[in-house]
């Protein structure tokens, strides 16, 4: 694949690495404003810029006719209209906000648990999410999403910050060090608690996820998640 790299922090520098590795060709590395992009050359573009880019560099690989997968939380928003500009476009979009396949295979684990708790009365759902200190947003994207998860799957009408006020799902979150990642969803009971967790030991699985689904993305037309590039719905 010939790949544009829209975003060259932490993350865009380890696709970089990865993608040279498995014989792919990295034909733009972007980051911050670039007037001019040379779009015509990629395959595929994958976004992992600032909140307050990714949906210019959206709109502008969509525009393009180029695929583009976007791993950049903060931004969803103006998700609805990134779907509606690929419609438009008859382009192709992946957001995920998370690339891992195991966290995408834990969100699937989350959705089945909330649904099976339903039959058993008397628990409470609390979400807790660590990060590195660099980490901007809070909630995690990935927090958000298991939130959803058990929001669609249960009683629960929303979530909600641990600090904020008010009923709803709450997830608190944590900044320490250079933690990349452990999401924990706990069910609690005045007898017993049960938990699922998922701790990422480097930033690598992210990237690995990511390059797999720009993969997958080449040649296609929609919108779509990992729950497509996995076959979990």
């Amino acid at each position: 694949m010939k790949i544009g790299l829209f975003g060259y922090g932490k993350m865009g520098q380890l696709l970089d690495k990865l993608a040279t590795e498995q014989g792919d060709e990295i034909v733009a590395r972007i980051d911050g404003p670039d007037s001019d992009p040379p779009l015509d050359q990629m395959d595929v573009a994958i976004d992992f810029s600032l909140p307050e880019s990714a949906f210019d560099n959206i709109s502008l690989c969509l525009k393009a006719g180029v695929p583009v997968v976007s791993g950049t939380t903060g931004w969803l928003d103006r998700y609805e209209e990134a779907v509606a500009l690929c419609g438009e476009t008859g382009g192709a979009l992946l957001y995920a906000s998370n690339f891992s396949l195991g966290v995408n295979l834990f969100f699937a684990l989350n959705e089945q648990l909330a649904r099976l708790m339903q039959n058993a009365p008397g628990y409470a759902v609390h979400l807790e999410e660590t990060h590195h200190i660099h980490k901007l947003d809070a909630p995690s994207g990935t927090a958000i999403t298991l939130a959803e998860g058990v929001v669609e799957n249960s009683d629960y009408p929303a979530w909600k910050p641990e600090e904020a006020p008010g009923l709803g799902l709450p997830i608190r979150s944590i900044r320490e060090g250079e933690v990349p990642g452990t999401h924990v969803v706990s069910w609690s009971s005045p007898v017993d608690r049960i938990d699922i967790t998922h701790t990422a030991h480097n930033r690598e699985g992210f990237a690995r996820g990511a390059l797999f689904a720009a993969s997958w993305l080449v040649g296609k037309q929609g919108v779509f998640s990992m729950k497509d590039v996995l076959n979990l719905r």
